[in-house]
């Protein structure tokens, strides 16, 4: 094919100018730079950044390549303030683009595709003393991150209302025609039980999801690739078994009736790119034995393959071939990661119009809430276990921390964060000012042996005295 010979793959952007030509260079930076291994995300923010940023040039009758730090510091004056734009965006927000520019500006200097850089850069002192060589247009009042989180009723009515067509009497509603409604709440439980990114939830194969065990069980362990998290390190996660019950249904139930489907209308054997998995080695660096379309054999590592390979990976199941992707679309195809954005807005649409009528603030929900609220609630649970239900004194509570680490570490493993100050400032802002062992110590010893009426009522104290943590208000509540 061209696009192959020319270093074009599936999924790398092509732009075209306004009067439809492709400019050579730009898509050499497109496809064969430093930028074709940002991450699929990424690549599609940047883009998009790309794109403001030459049509405001187009404007000036300017290409990109043309660009002087006048444009770049009137496109800054324009997308952040001036009243000629109707959709100014935040320091963040802002930023991001300037990332984008920077990235995309370095590498045609340094490749002699333009004379002179447009963003000018300058030298800071970083936090631990290092020198730093930042953009001067870089915005300086930008939010670390625009963080919202939900306590577990609310996210629970979130999922009933938004994703299972509930209505406000928590009953499904008469004429409710859900898609794939037991994919989609198994998949919002998944990110809010375990703290998972959205990327890392929505890459997994069957086999990496935790088998339910007959003994039982509160909680099962995963383990995620490395080539699939943000950090491209290994990372083991933990869900509840109430939700790995819900996994278990959806791929028992929905699932392999849109698998027969597809098979049925060979959909997998018409795939452009396949590779049917024959077996497996190795313990805990697996090796994926493959033969792709055109009968070529290979191997590949799990934790090498990336996102595209995962889509790819074909097995042989009872009636035929089979995705080893575990979320799929209706008609048995990978179910894209980005794609659950949509999901997630349809089911915070579907909130705002069936609880407007009762609540002032409907519960919203994002992929990355649930990462946020995961967190939140983790670490009110494990300082409530530390506190109360294990009844330690001050002294055996400090021997517990020195043997097994402070609950704020924990939730930075849980995350995989690798800065505590990532945890601390960003993800639990509400609670990073506050003694939660005073706090827990005042709230009252209610709901029996398992505490749950007790956290409930610690999480409403909360989202009453913090910004942006999202509860169900007391008439919302009580339906």
């Amino acid at each position: 094919m061209r696009e192959e010979h020319a270093g074009v793959h599936a999924g790398d952007p092509i732009l075209l100018s306004p009067d439809f030509q492709v400019d050579e260079v730009l898509s050499l930076f497109l496809c064969r730079s430093s930028f074709a291994r940002l991450a699929p995300e990424t690549k599609r923010n940047y883009t998009d950044d790309y794109c403001l940023f030459f049509d405001f040039l187009w404007g000036r009758g300017k290409t990109w390549s043309e660009a002087t730090s006048e444009d770049l510091w009137d496109f800054e004056d324009w997308r952040t303030r001036s009243p000629r734009n109707p959709r100014t965006v935040g320091g963040s927000r802002w930023n991001r683009g300037l990332a984008a520019l920077t990235r995309l500006y370095d590498w045609a200097v340094r490749s002699a595709r333009v004379p002179v850089n447009p963003v000018v850069m300058r030298s800071v002192l970083g936090r631990y003393g290092e020198t730093v060589i930042v953009p001067v247009a870089r915005a300086r009042n930008a939010r670390a991150s625009e963080v919202h989180w939900l306590t577990p009723r609310a996210f629970r009515r979130w999922v009933d209302v938004g994703l299972r067509g509930h209505g406000v009497d928590g009953r499904p509603s008469l004429g409710w025609k859900g898609r794939l409604e037991d994919r989609n709440a198994a998949f919002a439980d998944l990110l809010f039980s375990s703290g998972v990114r959205l990327t890392e939830g929505a890459s997994l194969l069957t086999f990496e999801v935790p088998a339910l065990a007959l003994e039982g069980g509160r909680y099962y362990v995963g383990r995620l690739a490395r080539q699939v998290t943000k950090s491209k390190r290994a990372r083991t996660f933990y869900v509840s078994s109430p939700v790995m019950g819900e996994v278990e249904g959806y791929v028992e139930s929905s699932r392999a009736r849109v698998v027969r489907r597809a098979q049925a209308q060979g959909r997998y054997e018409r795939l452009p790119a396949w590779r049917q998995v024959t077996h497996q080695t190795g313990g805990r660096r697996r090796l994926m034995h493959w033969r792709d379309q055109d009968g070529v054999e290979g191997q590949t590592a799990l934790a090498e393959a990336t996102v595209e390979e995962r889509m790819s990976f074909l097995a042989e199941g009872p009636a035929g071939p089979e995705l080893l992707w575990l979320w799929l679309s209706e008609s048995g195809l990978p179910f894209h990661p980005s794609s659950w954005e949509c999901v997630f807005r349809a089911g915070s649409a579907r909130c705002d119009r069936m609880l407007a009528p009762e609540t002032a603030a409907p519960p919203f929900c994002t992929p990355h809430m649930c990462r946020h609220s995961f967190a939140l609630s983790m670490l009110v649970v494990l300082n409530h276990v530390m506190d109360r239900r294990m009844g330690l004194t001050a002294e055996e509570r400090r021997d517990f921390r020195l043997l097994y680490g402070d609950p704020w570490r924990m939730v930075q493993d849980l995350l995989g964060h690798a800065q505590l100050e990532t945890t601390r400032a960003i993800y639990l802002a509400p609670v990073a000012d506050l003694q939660l062992r005073t706090l827990l110590a005042d709230v009252a010893p209610v709901g029996g042996p398992d505490g749950e009426a007790e956290l409930t009522e610690l999480f409403t104290r909360l989202a009453r005295e913090s910004a942006g943590i999202q509860d169900l208000d007391e008439k919302l509540a009580a339906r």
